[in-house]
């Protein structure tokens, strides 16, 4: 008998997205049995928890999830290309501590793609790449404290 792997169910995010916008709320959670899933606006992403894992950012279907280039990269040069914070939180460029990183300096990367983790109330939030492109700098150390807006990535 073959094991029923959890999943996300794309069509239920999408519906509670339409909700929001249906109705103008800015947030609205579901939760059945171990499975909770909170979909909000206003640079929250939308997101999937369940006790005793860790979790994970569902691919982004409300706008304000998607991560924005930033004018400005660290130490004042302009980087139309620079890949920055959705949110607030701790930066972590790979999946788990001694992992490999998700990205490195000179990797080709495809849009969608997760790049980081931005860790925020103890939810890890699955960074995607917002345009396919090189990695030419890596602007946050892992383990760093982010601040909405600020550069994290340049892809050229």
């Amino acid at each position: 008998m073959a094991e029923k792997k959890p999943g996300i169910d794309q069509a239920l995010i999408r519906d509670l997205a339409n909700i929001l916008n249906d109705t103008d709320l800015t947030e609205i959670e579901v939760e059945q049995d171990d499975l909770r899933i909170r979909v909000s606006r206003n640079g929250t992403p939308v997101a999937m928890s369940m006790p005793a894992m860790p979790t994970y950012q569902a691919p982004p279907q409300v706008a304000a999830a998607q991560p924005a280039a930033a004018p400005v990269a660290e130490g004042g040069r302009n980087s139309k290309n620079a890949v920055t914070a959705p949110m607030v939180g701790t930066a972590y460029l790979s999946p788990a501590p001694g992992a490999r990183p998700f990205i490195e300096v000179g990797a080709l990367v495809k849009e969608g793609q997760t790049i980081l983790i931005i860790e925020a109330m103890k939810t890890m939030n699955q960074i995607p790449a917002p345009r396919a492109g090189k990695v030419t700098e890596i602007l946050v150390q892992d383990a760093a404290p982010v601040e909405y807006g600020e550069p994290l990535i340049v892809i050229e």
